[in-house]
Protein backbone atom coordinates (compact mmCIF):
# COMPACT_ATOMS: atom_id res chain seq x y z
CA UNK A 1 0.00 0.00 0.00
CA UNK A 2 1.28 3.54 -0.78
CA UNK A 3 0.26 6.83 -0.45
CA UNK A 4 -2.57 7.99 -2.16
CA UNK A 5 -4.24 11.81 -3.02
CA UNK A 6 -7.20 12.91 -0.93
CA UNK A 7 -9.65 13.43 -3.35
CA UNK A 8 -9.13 9.48 -4.62
CA UNK A 9 -12.32 7.38 -3.74
CA UNK A 10 -12.50 5.00 -1.61
CA UNK A 11 -15.22 2.13 -0.75
CA UNK A 12 -16.22 0.13 2.21
CA UNK A 13 -18.30 -3.17 2.39
CA UNK A 14 -19.52 -4.90 5.35
CA UNK A 15 -20.25 -8.46 5.22
CA UNK A 16 -23.77 -8.62 5.34
CA UNK A 17 -23.59 -6.43 1.63
CA UNK A 18 -24.19 -2.77 3.13
CA UNK A 19 -21.92 -0.63 0.82
CA UNK A 20 -20.41 3.24 1.31
CA UNK A 21 -18.57 5.02 -0.94
CA UNK A 22 -16.12 8.14 0.19
CA UNK A 23 -12.82 9.26 -0.22
CA UNK A 24 -9.52 8.35 0.43
CA UNK A 25 -6.67 9.73 3.67
CA UNK A 26 -3.52 7.91 4.25
CA UNK A 27 -2.31 4.73 2.53
CA UNK A 28 -3.73 3.50 -0.78
CA UNK A 29 -4.82 0.22 -0.85
CA UNK A 30 -7.57 -2.41 0.94
CA UNK A 31 -7.44 -3.55 3.85
CA UNK A 32 -9.53 -5.32 6.05
CA UNK A 33 -10.79 -6.71 9.62
CA UNK A 34 -13.77 -6.79 12.34
CA UNK A 35 -15.46 -3.48 12.00
CA UNK A 36 -15.69 -1.81 15.86
CA UNK A 37 -16.63 2.08 16.68
CA UNK A 38 -15.26 4.45 19.76
CA UNK A 39 -17.01 6.56 21.51
CA UNK A 40 -14.57 8.76 22.37
CA UNK A 41 -14.23 12.76 21.31
CA UNK A 42 -10.29 13.00 21.67
CA UNK A 43 -7.44 10.33 22.05
CA UNK A 44 -7.11 9.43 18.43
CA UNK A 45 -3.23 8.60 18.16
CA UNK A 46 -3.63 6.48 21.90
CA UNK A 47 -6.28 4.83 20.20
CA UNK A 48 -5.01 3.75 16.82
CA UNK A 49 -1.81 2.64 18.79
CA UNK A 50 -3.30 0.65 21.51
CA UNK A 51 -2.31 -3.24 20.45
CA UNK A 52 -6.39 -4.32 21.97
CA UNK A 53 -7.41 -3.10 18.07
CA UNK A 54 -5.27 -5.56 16.65
CA UNK A 55 -7.68 -7.09 13.33
CA UNK A 56 -10.32 -4.29 13.47
CA UNK A 57 -10.94 -1.59 11.55
CA UNK A 58 -12.17 1.09 13.49
CA UNK A 59 -15.25 3.84 13.00
CA UNK A 60 -14.30 7.02 15.05
CA UNK A 61 -17.47 8.43 16.39
CA UNK A 62 -16.53 12.23 16.76
CA UNK A 63 -17.39 14.48 13.95
CA UNK A 64 -14.02 15.81 13.34
CA UNK A 65 -10.53 13.45 13.35
CA UNK A 66 -6.78 15.02 13.51
CA UNK A 67 -7.45 18.53 14.31
CA UNK A 68 -4.70 18.42 16.87
CA UNK A 69 -2.23 16.41 14.44
CA UNK A 70 0.07 13.38 16.14
CA UNK A 71 3.07 13.68 18.57
CA UNK A 72 5.75 10.61 18.67
CA UNK A 73 5.09 9.83 22.09
CA UNK A 74 1.07 9.89 22.47
CA UNK A 75 1.36 6.42 22.01
CA UNK A 76 0.78 2.97 23.58
CA UNK A 77 2.88 0.74 21.14
CA UNK A 78 5.34 1.01 18.97
CA UNK A 79 2.81 1.78 15.46
CA UNK A 80 -0.57 1.90 14.81
CA UNK A 81 -2.43 -1.36 15.55
CA UNK A 82 -5.75 -0.86 13.91
CA UNK A 83 -6.01 -2.31 10.07
CA UNK A 84 -8.09 0.33 8.68
CA UNK A 85 -9.84 3.88 9.93
CA UNK A 86 -13.47 4.94 8.77
CA UNK A 87 -14.02 8.73 9.51
CA UNK A 88 -16.78 11.33 9.31
CA UNK A 89 -14.97 14.27 8.45
CA UNK A 90 -10.83 14.48 8.15
CA UNK A 91 -8.91 17.83 9.49
CA UNK A 92 -6.04 18.44 6.68
CA UNK A 93 -4.61 21.02 8.51
CA UNK A 94 -4.07 20.42 12.81
CA UNK A 95 -3.80 22.95 15.31
CA UNK A 96 -1.12 22.14 17.92
CA UNK A 97 2.09 23.87 18.12
CA UNK A 98 3.47 20.39 19.73
CA UNK A 99 2.46 18.20 17.06
CA UNK A 100 5.45 16.25 14.92
CA UNK A 101 3.04 15.50 12.00
CA UNK A 102 0.05 15.83 10.21
CA UNK A 103 -2.60 12.71 11.28
CA UNK A 104 -2.77 12.16 7.34
CA UNK A 105 1.14 11.73 7.34
CA UNK A 106 1.01 9.83 10.12
CA UNK A 107 -1.73 6.93 9.08
CA UNK A 108 0.83 6.99 5.47
CA UNK A 109 3.46 6.07 7.04
CA UNK A 110 1.54 3.48 9.16
CA UNK A 111 0.20 2.05 5.96
CA UNK A 112 -3.35 2.46 7.16
CA UNK A 113 -6.17 2.65 4.37
CA UNK A 114 -8.93 5.50 5.60
CA UNK A 115 -12.25 6.32 4.49
CA UNK A 116 -14.12 9.26 5.23
CA UNK A 117 -16.91 11.26 4.04
CA UNK A 118 -19.39 8.06 5.34
CA UNK A 119 -21.83 8.79 7.53
CA UNK A 120 -20.70 7.68 10.33
CA UNK A 121 -23.86 7.86 12.43
CA UNK A 122 -25.76 5.18 10.06
CA UNK A 123 -22.80 3.05 10.11
CA UNK A 124 -22.79 3.26 13.55
CA UNK A 125 -26.63 2.45 14.34
CA UNK A 126 -26.23 -0.09 12.06
CA UNK A 127 -23.74 -2.04 13.44
CA UNK A 128 -25.47 -1.49 17.26
CA UNK A 129 -28.64 -2.98 15.13
CA UNK A 130 -26.92 -5.61 13.55
CA UNK A 131 -23.74 -6.39 15.56
CA UNK A 132 -20.07 -6.46 14.95
CA UNK A 133 -18.87 -8.14 11.43
CA UNK A 134 -16.26 -7.90 8.88
CA UNK A 135 -15.47 -5.31 6.66
CA UNK A 136 -13.35 -4.22 3.98
CA UNK A 137 -12.10 -0.65 3.17
CA UNK A 138 -10.29 -0.18 -0.74
CA UNK A 139 -9.05 2.53 -2.89
CA UNK A 140 -8.42 -0.55 -5.78
CA UNK A 141 -12.03 -2.33 -6.30
CA UNK A 142 -14.86 -0.01 -6.86
CA UNK A 143 -16.16 -3.22 -7.78
CA UNK A 144 -18.88 -5.43 -5.07
CA UNK A 145 -17.66 -8.74 -6.46
CA UNK A 146 -13.48 -7.79 -6.02
CA UNK A 147 -14.80 -6.15 -2.99
CA UNK A 148 -16.46 -9.55 -1.80
CA UNK A 149 -13.44 -11.32 -2.56
CA UNK A 150 -11.46 -9.21 -0.63
CA UNK A 151 -13.95 -9.87 2.41
CA UNK A 152 -14.32 -13.60 2.21
CA UNK A 153 -9.83 -13.22 2.81
CA UNK A 154 -10.38 -11.62 6.49
CA UNK A 155 -10.31 -14.23 9.11
CA UNK A 156 -13.71 -14.24 12.00
CA UNK A 157 -12.37 -12.39 15.17
CA UNK A 158 -14.30 -15.17 16.80
CA UNK A 159 -11.49 -17.76 17.91
CA UNK A 160 -8.68 -15.61 16.66
CA UNK A 161 -5.30 -15.65 18.50
CA UNK A 162 -3.37 -12.13 18.01
CA UNK A 163 -1.90 -11.61 21.21
CA UNK A 164 1.43 -13.88 20.51
CA UNK A 165 1.40 -11.68 17.56
CA UNK A 166 1.85 -8.41 18.94
CA UNK A 167 3.44 -9.29 22.32
CA UNK A 168 7.15 -8.05 22.79
CA UNK A 169 9.76 -10.90 21.31
CA UNK A 170 11.82 -10.79 23.91
CA UNK A 171 12.22 -10.08 27.82
CA UNK A 172 12.98 -6.71 29.07
CA UNK A 173 12.61 -4.51 31.99
CA UNK A 174 11.45 -0.89 33.22
CA UNK A 175 12.37 0.72 36.43
CA UNK A 176 14.40 0.55 39.45
CA UNK A 177 16.32 -2.69 39.96
CA UNK A 178 16.88 -2.10 43.58
CA UNK A 179 12.82 -1.13 43.86
CA UNK A 180 11.12 -2.94 47.05
CA UNK A 181 8.59 -4.47 44.75
CA UNK A 182 8.90 -6.12 41.94
CA UNK A 183 5.89 -7.22 39.37
CA UNK A 184 6.28 -9.81 36.15
CA UNK A 185 3.96 -8.21 33.52
CA UNK A 186 2.49 -10.89 31.20
CA UNK A 187 2.33 -9.46 28.03
CA UNK A 188 -1.02 -9.81 25.43
CA UNK A 189 -0.54 -6.84 23.99
CA UNK A 190 0.16 -4.44 27.11
CA UNK A 191 -0.22 -0.73 26.60
CA UNK A 192 2.43 1.81 27.49
CA UNK A 193 0.70 4.09 30.70
CA UNK A 194 -0.13 0.63 32.09
CA UNK A 195 3.34 -0.10 32.74
CA UNK A 196 4.12 3.82 33.67
CA UNK A 197 1.41 3.54 36.05
CA UNK A 198 2.80 0.75 37.72
CA UNK A 199 7.08 1.85 37.15
CA UNK A 200 5.26 4.99 38.86
CA UNK A 201 4.63 3.52 42.17
CA UNK A 202 8.63 2.29 42.46
CA UNK A 203 7.68 -0.94 40.95
CA UNK A 204 10.51 -2.90 39.16
CA UNK A 205 9.16 -4.35 36.05
CA UNK A 206 10.33 -7.49 33.73
CA UNK A 207 7.92 -7.70 30.69
CA UNK A 208 7.62 -11.03 29.34
CA UNK A 209 6.10 -12.74 26.02
CA UNK A 210 2.98 -13.77 25.54
CA UNK A 211 4.16 -17.39 26.09
CA UNK A 212 6.57 -17.48 28.58
CA UNK A 213 6.57 -20.42 30.95
CA UNK A 214 6.13 -20.16 34.93
CA UNK A 215 9.50 -21.37 35.36
CA UNK A 216 10.93 -18.08 33.89
CA UNK A 217 8.38 -16.30 35.47
CA UNK A 218 9.47 -17.53 39.03
CA UNK A 219 12.83 -16.99 38.30
CA UNK A 220 12.77 -13.39 38.53
CA UNK A 221 11.24 -13.61 42.27
CA UNK A 222 8.20 -11.58 41.47
CA UNK A 223 6.36 -10.47 44.40
CA UNK A 224 3.08 -10.18 42.23
CA UNK A 225 2.00 -10.63 38.65
CA UNK A 226 0.19 -8.79 36.16
CA UNK A 227 -1.87 -9.80 33.47
CA UNK A 228 -1.92 -7.62 30.11
CA UNK A 229 -4.16 -6.47 27.83
CA UNK A 230 -4.83 -7.75 24.49
CA UNK A 231 -6.19 -8.58 20.73
CA UNK A 232 -7.77 -11.86 19.84
CA UNK A 233 -10.52 -14.58 21.48
CA UNK A 234 -9.58 -15.02 25.15
CA UNK A 235 -11.19 -18.76 24.85
CA UNK A 236 -8.31 -19.46 21.93
CA UNK A 237 -5.40 -18.68 24.34
CA UNK A 238 -5.28 -22.26 26.33
CA UNK A 239 -1.72 -21.77 26.76
CA UNK A 240 -2.25 -18.12 28.67
CA UNK A 241 -5.13 -19.77 30.48
CA UNK A 242 -2.48 -22.61 31.52
CA UNK A 243 -0.46 -19.85 32.29
CA UNK A 244 -2.63 -17.90 34.46
CA UNK A 245 -3.20 -21.03 36.34
CA UNK A 246 -0.13 -21.60 37.20
CA UNK A 247 0.72 -18.32 38.50
CA UNK A 248 -2.52 -18.78 40.79
CA UNK A 249 -1.02 -21.65 42.13
CA UNK A 250 1.78 -19.85 43.23
CA UNK A 251 0.03 -18.22 46.00
CA UNK A 252 1.37 -14.44 44.84
CA UNK A 253 -0.70 -11.24 44.28
CA UNK A 254 -1.89 -11.02 40.67
CA UNK A 255 -3.97 -8.12 38.84
CA UNK A 256 -5.11 -8.81 35.23
CA UNK A 257 -7.20 -5.42 32.77
CA UNK A 258 -9.15 -6.35 29.96
CA UNK A 259 -8.22 -9.58 28.30
CA UNK A 260 -6.69 -10.56 31.85
CA UNK A 261 -9.90 -10.28 33.51
CA UNK A 262 -11.36 -12.40 30.70
CA UNK A 263 -8.09 -14.78 31.19
CA UNK A 264 -8.62 -14.71 35.13
CA UNK A 265 -12.20 -16.09 34.38
CA UNK A 266 -11.26 -18.62 32.40
CA UNK A 267 -8.59 -19.65 34.77
CA UNK A 268 -11.73 -20.19 37.36
CA UNK A 269 -13.73 -22.23 34.68
CA UNK A 270 -15.51 -19.07 33.92
CA UNK A 271 -16.34 -18.68 30.48
CA UNK A 272 -16.33 -15.49 27.85
CA UNK A 273 -18.59 -14.76 24.89
CA UNK A 274 -18.17 -12.79 21.84
CA UNK A 275 -19.74 -9.69 22.58
CA UNK A 276 -22.60 -7.94 19.69
CA UNK A 277 -20.61 -5.20 19.20
CA UNK A 278 -18.54 -4.46 22.45
CA UNK A 279 -17.46 -1.26 24.76
CA UNK A 280 -15.00 1.17 23.27
CA UNK A 281 -15.27 4.82 24.52
CA UNK A 282 -13.99 7.06 27.15
CA UNK A 283 -17.14 7.48 28.86
CA UNK A 284 -18.32 4.05 30.25
CA UNK A 285 -20.27 4.04 33.75
CA UNK A 286 -19.31 1.31 36.03
CA UNK A 287 -20.29 0.66 39.62
CA UNK A 288 -18.23 -0.49 42.59
CA UNK A 289 -20.26 -2.95 44.30
CA UNK A 290 -17.76 -2.57 46.89
CA UNK A 291 -17.59 0.84 47.70
CA UNK A 292 -20.89 1.62 46.14
CA UNK A 293 -19.38 4.53 43.54
CA UNK A 294 -19.65 4.79 40.32
CA UNK A 295 -16.90 5.44 37.90
CA UNK A 296 -16.58 6.71 34.31
CA UNK A 297 -14.30 4.64 32.72
CA UNK A 298 -12.32 3.84 29.24
CA UNK A 299 -13.24 0.59 27.73
CA UNK A 300 -12.10 -1.61 24.56
CA UNK A 301 -13.44 -5.06 24.26
CA UNK A 302 -15.39 -7.16 21.99
CA UNK A 303 -15.54 -9.97 24.41
CA UNK A 304 -16.96 -10.61 27.71
CA UNK A 305 -17.14 -12.46 30.65
CA UNK A 306 -20.51 -14.71 31.24
CA UNK A 307 -22.47 -13.14 34.15
CA UNK A 308 -24.24 -16.24 35.02
CA UNK A 309 -21.01 -18.14 35.08
CA UNK A 310 -19.55 -16.16 37.44
CA UNK A 311 -22.95 -15.72 39.55
CA UNK A 312 -22.38 -20.01 39.59
CA UNK A 313 -18.89 -19.80 40.78
CA UNK A 314 -18.29 -20.21 44.21
CA UNK A 315 -14.67 -18.77 44.70
CA UNK A 316 -15.05 -15.71 42.88
CA UNK A 317 -16.91 -12.67 43.75
CA UNK A 318 -18.32 -9.58 41.50
CA UNK A 319 -16.83 -6.35 42.30
CA UNK A 320 -17.75 -4.07 39.40
CA UNK A 321 -20.83 -3.93 36.64
CA UNK A 322 -21.41 -1.83 33.75
CA UNK A 323 -24.03 0.63 34.42
CA UNK A 324 -25.47 0.97 31.12
CA UNK A 325 -26.11 -3.16 30.22
CA UNK A 326 -25.34 -4.50 33.63
CA UNK A 327 -22.14 -6.67 32.36
CA UNK A 328 -19.30 -8.23 34.28
CA UNK A 329 -16.40 -5.26 34.84
CA UNK A 330 -14.84 -6.53 37.68
CA UNK A 331 -14.00 -10.00 39.40
CA UNK A 332 -12.18 -11.20 42.67
CA UNK A 333 -11.30 -14.47 43.83
CA UNK A 334 -11.74 -15.27 47.48
CA UNK A 335 -9.36 -17.48 48.51
CA UNK A 336 -6.76 -15.95 46.47
CA UNK A 337 -5.19 -12.48 46.36
CA UNK A 338 -6.10 -11.94 42.42
CA UNK A 339 -8.44 -9.56 41.04
CA UNK A 340 -9.27 -8.35 37.62
CA UNK A 341 -11.52 -5.22 35.76
CA UNK A 342 -12.44 -5.06 32.25
CA UNK A 343 -12.14 -1.96 31.31
CA UNK A 344 -8.39 0.38 31.71
CA UNK A 345 -7.95 2.64 34.96
CA UNK A 346 -4.51 4.03 33.00
CA UNK A 347 -5.71 5.54 29.86
CA UNK A 348 -4.99 8.66 28.85
CA UNK A 349 -6.68 10.86 27.86
CA UNK A 350 -9.77 9.53 29.54
CA UNK A 351 -10.88 9.22 33.07
CA UNK A 352 -8.83 8.90 36.28
CA UNK A 353 -11.39 7.64 37.98
CA UNK A 354 -10.18 4.19 38.55
CA UNK A 355 -6.18 4.57 38.84
CA UNK A 356 -6.66 3.25 42.67
CA UNK A 357 -6.52 0.18 41.11
CA UNK A 358 -3.08 0.12 40.41
CA UNK A 359 -2.47 1.30 44.28
CA UNK A 360 -5.26 -1.20 45.56
CA UNK A 361 -2.65 -3.72 43.65
CA UNK A 362 0.55 -2.41 45.51
CA UNK A 363 -0.94 -2.78 48.95
CA UNK A 364 -2.01 -6.30 47.67
CA UNK A 365 1.43 -6.97 47.77
CA UNK A 366 2.57 -5.07 50.02
CA UNK A 367 0.07 -7.00 52.69
CA UNK A 368 1.10 -10.16 51.02
CA UNK A 369 5.48 -9.44 52.01
CA UNK A 370 4.46 -9.29 55.56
Amino acid sequence: MTATHTHTPAWLLLQDGTLFTGKSFGAKGTAGGEICFNTGMTGYQEVFTDPSYTGQVLIMNNAYVGNYGVKNDDVESDSVKISALICKNVAHKFSRQLADDSLEQYLIKNNVVTIYDVDTRALVQHIRNKGAMNCVISTEYPDTAQLSAALARVPDMAGLELSSQVSTKEPYVIGNADAAIRVAVMDFGVKINILKCLAARGVYLKVFPAKTGIEELKAFDPHGYFISNGPGDPASMHYAVATVKEILATGKPLFGICLGHQLLALANGISTFKMHHGHRGLNHPVKNLQTGRSEITTQNHGFGVDPEAVKNCDGVAITHVNLNDGSIEGIRMNDKPAFSVQYHPEATPGPHDSRYLFDDFIKLIKDHMQ
